[in-house]
């Protein structure tokens, strides 16, 4: 990850010990993490929760028990197995002494005086991928515009893009649609709410008669009309250049409807942004969020990244433009 991304990671911190909090802010300030607490009594309600995480600080002994870390780490694997679970400890800053079933629940171990090696944990695990900013600038260019066209005088603000590492599924209605180019090849996400998007095509803030509101299949329309935008532009902007002639794998995609969880058969993380549409003029209005996500699952090839630039002479041939 370089900082000209401006990248974070939201990041659980599960530590009772107030004295440990200044030295853990400042790690997580100073590389990209967000760091979020939660009163002990709600933490499996959290993680239950569509809260997209990066990781978990846990320490071992978290509840004021020598035990509390590794018990409350086996519920978090069994709810949350696909995050990463950093184990800070009071002596030893290694895992060796565990037993091998405690071991296989932590991706690494530290203690407050030896934090700074948790640095390149979080780039093995969480910031794996470098994203060329070009493509997250230019994410956020296409997508707000798309989103603006859809919602009648209404404003769309977005978050600083970040990473995660669960497969939790946000909301009840979400799209799915192939990305694919000669640098990468995955799946663009949208996800969003249905009754928060219901509410607003039935107060008239959107294109689809506020009369049909309640069929399901025009929430499921606009979404996809957004999605179709989105996708269109970044075609056209970021995925020319297909390879001719290479045999293209494929694996699963699999969803559980029941825990809200969408796996594509990849640990890599996913780049996420979220949208916010509000109305200003009216302060009641309950916002609309939506999730964007970027599953490159199949190939990923930064190194060869461009924009596709078209010339003064495509211009030209295609009609488009014509010499004065």
């Amino acid at each position: 990850m370089t900082e000209q991304t401006k990248i974070v990671s939201k990041v659980l911190v599960l530590d009772s010990d107030a004295g440990c909090f200044e030295s853990i802010k400042a790690f997580c300030d100073g590389n990209g993490l967000v760091g979020l607490k939660v009163q002990p009594d709600n933490v499996m309600a959290v993680l239950r929760s569509n809260l997209d995480l990066g990781a978990i600080l846990l320490s071992e002994t978290y509840g004021g028990s020598a035990q509390g870390g590794t018990v409350l780490a086996r519920k978090i694997h069994a709810v949350r197995p696909e995050l990463p679970i950093f184990l800070r400890r009071e002596v030893e800053d290694g895992l060796n002494d565990l037993s091998d079933r405690d071991r296989l629940l932590y991706s690494a171990a530290y203690t407050i005086g030896t934090i700074s090696k948790l640095q390149t944990v979080i780039d093995e695990f969480i910031f794996s991928r470098s994203y060329p900013n070009a493509l997250v600038r230019g994410i956020t260019e296409i997508a707000i515009p798309a989103l603006e066209s859809q919602f009648k005088s209404m404003q769309v603000e977005v978050e600083a893009p970040y990473l995660v590492r669960d497969r939790l599924i946000f909301g009840e209605i979400f799209t799915l649609i192939p990305l694919e180019s000669s640098w990468c090849r995955g799946y663009m996400m949208l996800q969003t709410e249905e009754e928060a998007l219901m509410r607003c095509v039935k107060s008239g803030r959107t294109l689809v008669n506020p009369e049909e509101a309640y069929d399901f299949r025009n929430l499921n329309g606009l979404l996809g009309e957004i999605t179709n935008l989105i996708w269109g532009a970044i075609k056209n902007r970021y995925l020319s250049s297909v390879r001719d002639g290479v045999y293209l794998s494929q694996v699963p995609i699999i969803i559980n409807n029941l825990h809200r969880y969408i796996s594509f058969g990849s640990d890599n993380p996913q780049l996420c942004f979220k949208y916010t549409v509000t109305d200003a003029n009216d302060p009641a209005f309950q916002p609309l969020v939506l999730q964007q996500r970027f599953v490159f699952n199949l190939n990923w090839s930064p190194e060869e990244f461009s924009e596709n630039l078209t010339s003064v002479d495509e211009l030209v041939s295609s009609g488009e433009l014509e010499f004065f």
